[in-house]
Order: structure tokens, then sequence, then C-alpha cells
């Protein structure tokens, strides 16, 4: 049974689902809206660079309800700060918001983000009035910055974009969760929904993804699967694990038994 009051809060904003879900991939747009209503995503992320902004031609925008939604303007494709920056700018010039996936990637091949230029970014976005949600490398010195520069959440990646990896260092993702007060977001890697569940029952506060259900045979069943498996992860972690044990622990007691 799930908790309505369990909500996660980013930059004073709530919201009752842990799952933010991307737009880029897919099909078609109405693959897209359907994936987004399955998914139960509240948060979604749209690349300013990749969506036609002129309103009198066909666009992503036409099928997402911002009544529904609470766009995520994403600075995908930035390898400079001032890059970053001015596509922010644009996106909240445009209308879209102020609530913003910052991107500095270091190279096309990896795709790993320039903490160097994402600081420098950040901390510009931030004086501005900006909601800043940083896509980073899961370093937890690298998050606390962000986190004393004002950021909203910090989203360390899982594994490359796109890879489907899942998550390769779930012991830097707690050191990171035990060393900021802002949100944690898993951002990147995830392949299927038992990635999805493994981020949640580490602790963090979401997860976001796209190409894992965007590029699935089925991207409308991944979608759901995706959004059962963090609702089963947030409450795995806060039901509880019983703890590791090298040797068998019977789950039947002998006490008391009459032989």
């Amino acid at each position: 049974m799930t908790d309505n009051t369990d909500k996660l809060v980013i930059g004073g904003r709530e919201f009752s689902s842990r799952l933010m879900v991307g737009t880029g991939k897919y099909a078609s747009f109405e693959q897209t809206a359907r994936a987004l209503e399955v998914s139960g995503a509240q948060i979604i992320t749209v690349a300013v660079r990749r969506v036609n902004l002129d309103r009198s031609k066909e666009s992503l925008l036409d099928y997402i309800d911002p009544q529904k939604y609470t766009l995520l303007p994403n600075t995908a494709g930035c390898y400079t700060a001032d890059d970053a920056i001015r596509t922010c700018r644009l996106a909240r010039e445009a209308g879209m918001s102020d609530f913003v996936k910052l991107e500095v990637l270091g190279d096309e091949k990896t795709l790993f983000p320039d903490n160097e230029e994402l600081l420098k970014a950040a901390k510009v976005l931030v004086s501005e009035g900006f909601t800043v949600l940083p896509y980073c490398s899961d370093d937890v010195i690298l998050c606390k910055k962000l986190e004393d520069l004002g950021c909203a959440a910090v989203m360390p990646l899982g594994a490359p974009i796109g890879s489907g990896l899942g998550i390769r260092n779930p012991y830097n993702i707690k050191i990171i969760l035990e060393n900021v007060k802002i949100p944690v977001i898993v951002d990147a890697g995830v392949g299927c929904a038992s990635d999805a569940a493994i981020a949640m029952e580490l602790g963090c506060d979401g997860v976001l993804m796209n190409t894992a259900i965007a590029g699935a045979g089925d991207p409308i069943a991944m979608a759901e699967a995706m959004k059962l498996a963090v609702i089963a992860g947030r409450l795995s972690y806060k039901a509880g694990r019983i703890p590791r044990k090298l040797y068998a622990n019977a789950s039947s007691p002998l006490d008391g038994m009459f032989l």
C-alpha cells in the first residue's frame, strides 16, 4: 500500500511520483504521450535544443499538458557552462520553466559530466533564480559542492547515459546519500525495472530515465514496469531489509517443539 504522505520535495514543490521520465527517442509524439501517462511521472525532461519552440508547427510540447506535468528543461548537448546557461535562459524566456536539469558534458564518447564547467554553470543559474537539478558524476565531494551552491537536488549517474548497465557503484551512491541533505536522484544508466528498484532500495529519492523506456521493445509496458519498480523499491527501503548473513537462519523456530 502506497503512502500518500510520502512526498518528494524539490525546491519547495511536492510530487507524489518519484519517477522522472525523458521525452526523447520515442517512435512518435503519440507514443511519448502514452508512455508518460502510463509511467505516472509528474516531472518530465525536455531537451531544449531538440524541441521545436515555434508553436506554429507541430511540437512535442503540443502533446504535453502543462497542468499535468512539471517540465524540466534539459541542457542536453551542452559542452560548456556558457552554452548551458544560455540554454536555460532560452527555456525560461520561451515560457517552459525555471526548473532545470543542468547537463554540461565532457565529451561525446562517454557523455560524462564536465565537473568544472558544471559547477560554473550551477553557480550562475542558482544566482539567477533557477531551480537547478544537476546531472553529475557519483562523486560525494562534487555533490556536496553542488549542494553548497544552492542546487535543489543532485543527480548522480548510475552508469553512462543510455548504457543500460544499471547501478555500477552502489557504494558511491550510498556515500552521497549519507553526506548531502538535498534529494538524490539517480540519473542515467537504468536498463530495466530491477535497476530502478535497486536505486530506490539504496534510499535514493527518485530515478530519472529516458532510454530504458523509449528504447524498450514495448515502451508502454516498460513505462508501467518502471512505475511499479520505483514504488516497490521505495516501499522496500522504508520497510527495512533484513541483515545479510553468511549462514542460514531457520525461518521456523524449533524452540518449544515436541519431538
